[in-house]
């Protein structure tokens, strides 16, 4: 991508909207949603695994495995989805950010600190760029982290379920 030189753009670099964007996707963390759907799927499972490991001992406090076994396993996998949903909330409000800032025609940035914030309106040809980031890198994300909202509350609701059944 080309960089707006000072000259025209007042934002330092590591502000510039393009930037944030570049930087996210380049993160440990919040890359895991641009991999493809069986390495970003496999990232999620880790994560509600090594949380199921966690919360099986404290369900066990309250089902005693010999009797309620159904009922622990269940337990447990509702703490440990809690927690992957609160990594996938974390997900989402890094890329909604993201979102926001491509969005607006106007960039707030910090020149040397918290206290001296200013305003730049942002270029047709800029607005253009960043929209067009937005609509083929950033919509597509997005709409990954919505179906696994969907996924999430469908597991959550199954689960419901079979606990009704037991």
């Amino acid at each position: 991508m080309r960089d707006v030189s000072v000259s025209i753009c007042p934002v330092p670099p590591e502000q510039r909207p393009v930037n944030e964007y570049q930087e996210l996707k380049a993160s440990w963390f919040f890359s895991w949603v641009t991999l493809n759907w069986p390495q970003y799927l496999r990232k999620l499972v880790w994560v509600w695994l090594i949380s199921w490991v966690i919360f099986c001992p404290v369900a066990a406090a309250s089902f005693a495995p010999s009797k309620y076994l159904g009922q622990l396993i269940l337990s447990a996998a509702s703490g440990a989805s809690f927690i992957l949903t609160l990594v996938v909330i974390r997900l989402s409000l890094g890329w909604y950010y993201i979102r926001s800032r491509l969005l607006s025609s106007k960039i707030f940035y910090e020149e040397s600190g918290w206290y001296d914030g200013q305003t730049w309106l942002k270029t047709p040809e800029l607005l253009a760029q960043d929209q067009l980031i937005l609509a083929h890198q950033v919509q597509p994300i997005l709409t990954r982290l919505r179906k696994t909202y969907y996924g999430l509350v469908g597991l959550l609701a199954g689960g419901g379920l079979i606990w009704i059944l037991l």
